[in-house]
């Protein structure tokens, strides 16, 4: 019943810019925080950024500044804006919803690719 889909990977070449989407549906979407994570084969999952149901965003030091995550409630959808975006950046991009209870919950897409290269 809960999918969080996940649209808006490519192919695009250094310095290029893609935005991600992340269509939530079955959770009450305002009250959760929202995340994106990218994973490479071989390498662990990392946070790329969040953005609480409050509206506060954290990115990852090796995004900050190229990389924007926003929310709109009214839709159940959370964007990630990808600009300038480097070799590095090559992944596959998930979202991520957060609930903060005890025990906590967490539900996720499947994944987006994001390629970077020329």
């Amino acid at each position: 019943q809960v999918q969080l889909v996940e649209s808006g990977g490519g192919f695009v070449q250094p310095g290029g810019s893609l935005i991600l989407s992340c269509a939530a549906s079955g959770i009450i979407f305002s009250i959760y925080a929202m995340g994106w994570y990218r994973q490479v084969p071989g390498k662990e999952r990392e946070s790329v950024a969040v953005i609480t149901s409050g509206g506060s965003t954290m990115y990852a030091d090796s995004v900050k500044g190229r990389f924007t995550i926003s929310r709109d409630n009214a839709k159940n959808t959370v964007y990630l804006q990808m600009n300038s975006l480097k070799p590095d950046d090559t992944a596959v991009y998930y979202c991520n919803a957060h609930k903060v209870t005890r025990p906590s919950y967490d539900y996720w897409g499947q994944g987006t690719q994001v390629t970077v290269s020329s």
